[in-house]
């Protein structure tokens, strides 16, 4: 039950009943952002100027997959919970908001599994 108190879990308090664990993945996902966002400002610095190859060699080394996936699912699914709030919180209507969550969700799975799937096309060639 994560973070919820037992007298929580027995009046079922909470929104969705799963309150304290979204607001705590946000925290986490943010704490994880910081040093990856500090990474890949870093890794184009460092990559201005290069040619096309040097930088898919880049990408294609464990030192730079590695980072850029975990950098694209942190942020992708920061993103999704920071959605899924505004959705929750302003979208009144029960069937639009069940509609947008859903596709909220598919949009969020459609680009991760397309970027992992890019990054590692290019890690492990053709």
């Amino acid at each position: 039950m994560g973070m919820r108190t037992a007298i929580g879990r027995v009046r079922g308090l909470g929104s969705a009943k799963t309150g304290a664990e979204h607001w705590w993945m946000q925290r986490v996902t943010s704490v994880a952002l910081i040093p990856l966002t500090l990474w890949f400002t870093a890794s184009l610095v460092s990559l201005a100027g290069a040619d096309f190859e040097t930088a898919y060699l880049w990408v294609a080394s464990p030192a730079g997959a590695v980072p850029m996936i975990l950098l694209l699912v942190a942020g992708l699914w920061h993103g999704k919970l920071g959605l899924q709030v505004v959705i929750e919180d302003y979208i009144h209507a029960e069937g639009l908001k069940v509609a947008l969550l859903m596709l909220l969700t598919l949009a969020t799975v459609a680009l991760g599994a397309a970027g992992v799937f890019a990054v590692s096309k290019i890690s492990f060639g053709e």
